[in-house]
């Protein structure tokens, strides 16, 4: 999979303005909308498609990241965008640490590998302190693909 085909400047902000999860969730499914990557009369569907993968677990992980992310009938094919919040947002992280970097995905229902895949090539990123810390410096959506090699 190549992040260049899922990432661009149209699904990345280095301006999450979201207090708590349940806005952050909305403001990065707007930046979809924006970006055409879902129909804005599907929002309220993935919403709650991502707030019921919610209520399983917390896709708050580590290191101030969170994954929200889920499968939808409204996709079909992967879809991503990435947030900046650099005061960060409680999104019930396993390490207690608020959460500061988004990168939200929706899949289709019917496929598992590029979720998968997707995942795997962004945690070999962001597993790096370095990575984290130029993404919360990131001052343009250009600096934050940079730090993703594209």
């Amino acid at each position: 999979m190549k992040l260049r085909n899922i990432l661009n400047p149209a699904v990345i902000t280095t301006d999450v303005k979201g207090a708590d999860k349940e806005s952050v969730i909305k403001e990065l499914l707007d930046l979809l909308v924006e970006a055409r990557e879902i129909p804005s009369d599907k929002t309220e569907q993935v919403y709650e498609d991502l707030m019921e993968r919610e209520k399983k677990m917390s896709t708050g992980i580590q290191h101030g990241v969170a994954i929200p992310h889920a499968k939808t009938k409204v996709v079909k094919n992967l879809v991503a965008c990435i947030g900046i919040k650099r005061d960060g947002v409680d999104f019930a992280a396993l390490d207690g640490e608020p959460s500061r970097i988004f990168i939200m995905t929706l899949s289709p229902v019917d496929r598992v590998g590029p979720h998968v895949q997707f995942l795997a090539e962004i945690s070999m990123v962001i597993k790096e302190e370095s990575a984290r810390k130029a993404l919360l410096e990131a001052r343009t959506e250009k600096d934050v693909l940079a730090v993703f090699g594209l």
